[in-house]
C-alpha cells in the first residue's frame, strides 16, 4: 500500500474519530438541566419530545457518517478512482474533458449516495416531528435543480481552474483566487435574485404594520432599508428565519413567512436589528474575506503539491499528471487542517452574533429579541444544552442561554 495511501485513511479515519467523539459527547450531554434563563420553553411533554428529536437526528448522522466512510475507503483503497481515471482518457483525448467527466461522475455517486439520507430526513424526522411541508414532487424537483446547478458552476469554475494551470503552473494558484473571489463576490451580491429563484419565490413586503416598524425602526439605527422581501419558506418547512444579504446597492432583509406568522411585530423588528448590526458592523465583508483568504490558502498549498505525481499514484492512478486525482487526494490530505481552521472561524463568527445581538439590545430590542429566539428554539425543537466541545468546533452561533446572558450582561453595562 501507497505510504501516502495510508496517510489518506488516518486523515479519514481521525476525521471521523472526532466527529464520531463529538457526536457522543452531545448525546450524554443532551440531559443537562436547562439554564434557569431558558426555563419554561419546553414544558415536560415538549421537552420529551425535543430529546426524541435530537437522539432521531444523531442516530441517522451516525449512519451517515458511517456509510459516507466505507463508501470512501472503498473507493481510494480499491482503486476505482484510479480506474476512472484510466477510463477517461479512452473517452477523450481533452485532459479538460477528461476531468469534467471524472468529476461529472464523481458528483453522480455522491448524490447517488446522500439523496436517500436527505429524503429520510425530510419524510421520516421532519415528517415525524411536524416540520416538514415539502412534497414529494418539490424534493425532486429541488434535488435535480441542485444537482444541476452545482454541475454547470462547479464545471465552470474547475475548467476555469485547470486552465490557468495548465497555462502558468505553480503561480496559477493567484489569478484561481482572484476567480474565486470574483465568484464569491458575484454570489453575494445576486444571491437573493438568481439563486433563491430557483426553489422559492419571493414578493416585496406589503405595506402595513409590519413594514412600517421595520423601516421606523431601521432609520432609527441609521439604515434606509426599501428592499425587504417575503420568502415562502412555508413550502418547505415549518421552521423560520430572516436573513440579510448583498451590501451596497444590493442589500435585500429576506423574512420567512413563517417567521411573520410565529413572531410578533416587535420581535421581528428585533430579530431585524440584529440583522442590522452584521451589516453595521461589515459583517457580510467580513465573512467573505475570510471565505477568499481560506481558498488562496487552499490554492497555495495544492500549487505546491500539484505536479507530485505520488499523490495520483497513491489513490490507484497509472499516470502522472492527473489533475482529478491529485485534486481529491489533496482534499483529503488537507482535511486535518480543517479541523483546526474550523473551530477558529466558527469562533469569529459566534463574536459577531455576540456584537449583533448587543447592537440590537443597544437600540432597546433587547428583550424582543430574546422572547423571539426563545420561541424559534422551541418551535425548532433547538437543543437548550449542547456539549462546550461540540460549541467550540461547529457552531457558527452561540447557544441560546449564553446569548442570552450576554444580552442582558450589555443591559447592564449601559445603565451602569
Amino acid at each position: 500500500m501507497h505510504p501516502l495511501l495510508i496517510l489518506i485513511i488516518a486523515f479519514m479515519l481521525l476525521e471521523f474519530a472526532v466527529s464520531s467523539v463529538l457526536s457522543w459527547l452531545n448525546g450524554k450531554w443532551m440531559t443537562h438541566p436547562i439554564p434557569k434563563v431558558l426555563e419554561g420553553i419546553y414544558d415536560e411533554e415538549k421537552y420529551q419530545k425535543q430529546q426524541a428529536y435530537m437522539r432521531a437526528n444523531k442516530r441517522v448522522g451516525w449512519i451517515e457518517r458511517c456509510v459516507s466512510l466505507i463508501i470512501t475507503l472503498a473507493l481510494v483503497i480499491s482503486g476505482v478512482l484510479g480506474w476512472l481515471d484510466t477510463l477517461t482518457t479512452q473517452w477523450s483525448h481533452s485532459q479538460l474533458l477528461q476531468l469534467l467527466i471524472f468529476f461529472g461522475i464523481f458528483m453522480v455517486v455522491s448524490t447517488i449516495v446522500s439523496i436517500p439520507f436527505s429524503y429520510y430526513d425530510t419524510f421520516v424526522i421532519e415528517e415525524k416531528f411536524g416540520f416538514n411541508k415539502t412534497t414529494h414532487k418539490t424534493f425532486w424537483l429541488d434535488a435535480l435543480k441542485s444537482f444541476l446547478l452545482t454541475l454547470v458552476l462547479g464545471g465552470i469554475l474547475l475548467s476555469i481552474i485547470f486552465i490557468l494551470y495548465s497555462y502558468l503552473g505553480k503561480s496559477f494558484w493567484i489569478w484561481a483566487t482572484l476567480v474565486c473571489a470574483a465568484f464569491i463576490i458575484f454570489f453575494s451580491l445576486f444571491y437573493s435574485n438568481l439563486i433563491v429563484p430557483l426553489f422559492n419565490k419571493q414578493k416585496p413586503l406589503e405595506e402595513g404594520e409590519l413594514r412600517t416598524a421595520i423601516e421606523n425602526a431601521a432609520q432609527e439605527m441609521g439604515f434606509s432599508i426599501k428592499n425587504i422581501y417575503v420568502i415562502n419558506g412555508s413550502k418547505h418547512s415549518t421552521k423560520a428565519n430572516a436573513y440579510f444579504t448583498g451590501f451596497g446597492t444590493k442589500k435585500r432583509v429576506v423574512l420567512y413567512d413563517t417567521l411573520i406568522e410565529q413572531l410578533t411585530t416587535e420581535e421581528i423588528v428585533a430579530v431585524l436589528a440584529h440583522e442590522l448590526g452584521h451589516n453595521k458592523h461589515r459583517d457580510t465583508i467580513k465573512t467573505m474575506i475570510m471565505s477568499i483568504v481560506m481558498v488562496a490558502v487552499n490554492l497555495f498549498v495544492f500549487s505546491l503539491l500539484a505536479d507530485n505525481p505520488e499523490l495520483s499514484h497513491a489513490l490507484g492512478g497509472t499516470r502522472d499528471n492527473s489533475f482529478a486525482l491529485t485534486l481529491i487526494a489533496f482534499s483529503l490530505l488537507f482535511s486535518p487542517i480543517d479541523l483546526v481552521i474550523e473551530p477558529i472561524i466558527n469562533n469569529v463568527s459566534r463574536r459577531c452574533e455576540y456584537a449583533a445581538d448587543a447592537f440590537a439590545a443597544k437600540y432597546g430590542h433587547g428583550e424582543h429579541l430574546i422572547s423571539g429566539l426563545k420561541k424559534l428554539s422551541a418551535n425548532t425543537l433547538s437543543n437548550l444544552t449542547p456539549h462546550p466541545a461540540v460549541v467550540w468546533m461547529d457552531y457558527s452561533h452561540p447557544p441560546l442561554a449564553q446569548r442570552i446572558e450576554a444580552i442582558y450582561a450589555s443591559h447592564k453595562e449601559r445603565e451602569s
